[in-house]
């Protein structure tokens, strides 16, 4: 069994396997979608062929869609070289069900691959071609928050895309550049409608999107590089437009647990591969069972019914309230929790986690009691029984191969929304005190004890990659595992940095909170599992 078109030629040996297929006649909807390609994808990463190209599927199983997708990837083209290629477009995803259960699904609703470069003149021309295309509705993106930023950690101009500002559309190097290159594309085929939607999981995310955009849109109009008009193009929302969405749905790195599952069926050629940008990608996705993708609907072009695969169609207020219900309260605050104490705790499975009373007990409080009361009901998600699911279902799935060490990846980044927000919604409040949150300064002084990356044990352990680990690692160094010390007097101009915790804590009267946890957390050996034990 191999998986690219010659290798499914034999459906039974693969249905007899438990895989489910394609049920469409593959090389006619390759046909039309190359003729007239509706939705091009960029980013051909995890979670796209996960969700996105699995609702495709559906819809192109049940005969609600007669074209598929285009996936291009402008990062790291060895991606499609090296794995979308030689598999034909194919790719396995493998949900594991919390029950135990496993579906293993062969997904084809990829139909053409594209390596958004501008240095392969076939390539770039036919992605220049789909952009003239009449038929082209939308295209979505998961190329994490950084993918958008035109700028370095210090503010500065990138090069590549300094670079791209002065040479103009013709050849640029960057990826924005690549993607407003193509819109002007577009722009010279008769300003026609376009979708532009990013479906990252970062907050407004259209509006990261359009903000480059129109950036280089306004660079190039500057230096005569473009026409003036493509500036008014891409800032014409029915013409151009650039709506919010939310997504949520795990999706970790492909698992050696799953491939070994693959295997045990009899699929050859599995191996996964490094590319030489660090990327790494298998033929076979694992990811878990629920998903959500919300979206504003904004569809210049119009688009195919995809609420009939599950994907949520609202206004840009709703997308709104649903994100910040999800990233503020009740989800991402509680993994960030569970990463940072399953690193001190020793815990390499986030699964693992909810086994433990103590930890289990800090994230049911961070959601339920300090979370909800300030959470705006989206009205088409409930915010309490989102809850429920991800503490009940999602995140004790024993069968999702995630870890609190990736978790914690960029943690400095996410602690002012995941927390800070929520503190200044009870600042804001005349019904409730800021005195009252318990459980949020207990993660802010967890957060702080991590990054000495000594474990509960008093063993050393790597901190995750983060941009600020040189900037605040430094206010932690003269801490010791040590009963007694003054923990203010190193940490104190951290406690006031409002780009890490969203509020000056000593503004916001917590500091001396976190301090007090803190100087507990580090008493000694076995500290963390005490103090969690005394407040929890």
């Amino acid at each position: 069994m191999r998986l690219d078109s010659k290798g499914l030629q034999d459906r039974q040996v693969w249905k007899a396997a438990g895989y489910e297929l394609p049920e469409f006649d593959r090389e006619s909807v390759k046909r039309a979608t190359r003729e007239n390609p509706f939705w091009v994808h960029f980013g051909a990463g995890n979670i796209f062929k996960a969700f996105l190209a699995n609702v495709v599927q559906k819809l192109l199983n049940d005969g609600t869609l007669d074209r598929g997708l285009v996936a291009a990837e402008g990062f790291d083209y060895e991606i499609i070289e090296k794995m979308n290629r030689p598999h034909d477009d194919y790719n396995i995803l493998v949900t594991l069900k919390a029950n135990g259960t496993v579906e293993k699904t062969v997904i084809g609703s990829i139909m053409e691959s594209l390596m958004l470069d501008t240095a392969n003149q076939a390539e770039f021309e036919r992605m220049k071609e789909i952009f003239r295309k009449d038929s082209l509705q939308m295209c979505t993106f998961t190329i994490t928050e950084k993918g958008y930023s035109l700028v370095d950690g210090k503010g500065e101009t990138l090069p590549a895309v300094e670079a791209d500002f002065q040479a103009g559309p013709k050849a640029p190097s960057s990826y924005m550049g690549k993607v407003t290159a193509l819109l002007y594309t577009r722009y010279q085929a008769g300003c026609k409608p376009i979708a532009m939607v990013s479906t990252d999981n970062c907050s407004h995310n259209g509006d990261k999107l359009y903000g480059a955009v129109s950036t280089f849109a306004r660079k190039w109009a500057e230096n005569g590089s473009a026409e003036a008009g493509f500036v008014s193009y891409v800032d014409n929302k029915d013409l151009v437009s650039f709506p919010w969405t939310m997504i949520d749905k795990i999706t970790p790195r492909p698992d050696a647990s799953v491939e070994a599952i693959l295997k045990e069926d009899g699929i050859e050629g599995l191996d996964p591969v490094i590319t030489s940008r660090n990327t790494y990608v298998a033929p076979f996705v694992n990811a878990e069972e629920c998903e959500y993708l919300v979206v504003e609907d904004a569809f210049p072009n119009g688009r195919p019914e995809l609420e009939k695969g599950g994907i949520i169609f609202t206004q840009r207020e709703t997308v709104d309230k649903v994100e910040r219900m999800k990233v503020c309260t009740c989800l991402n605050p509680l993994h960030t929790a569970l990463a940072v104490y399953g690193c001190l705790l020793g815990y390499h499975k986030i699964s693992d986690e909810m086994q433990d009373q103590q930890l289990t007990g800090l994230i049911e409080r961070i959601g339920y009691v300090e979370g909800l009361p300030v959470v705006v009901n989206p009205g088409i998600l409930d915010p309490k029984e989102f809850i429920d699911t991800v503490l009940k279902v999602r995140v004790p799935n024993p069968f999702m191969p995630d870890t609190p060490q990736r978790i914690a990846t960029d943690t400095s980044q996410k602690l002012a929304i995941r927390f800070g927000e929520t503190i200044k919604a009870y600042q804001a409040s005349p019904k409730l005190d800021v005195q009252s949150l318990q459980m949020i300064p207990l993660v802010f002084a967890g957060w702080l004890r991590y990054l000495m990356a000594v474990d509960d044990q008093g063993n050393a352990f790597e901190l995750s990659p983060d941009p600020l680990l040189e900037t605040v690692c430094p206010y932690v160094a003269g801490l010791k595992l040590a009963p007694g010390q003054n923990v203010e007097e190193h940490v104190r101009e951290a406690l006031k940095m409002k780009q890490i915790f969203g509020v000056d804590l000593y503004e916001a009267g917590l500091a001396q909170k976190v301090c007090g946890y803190l100087q507990e957390l580090t008493a000694g050996v076995g500290a963390v599992r005490a103090t969690l034990k005394k407040y929890v």
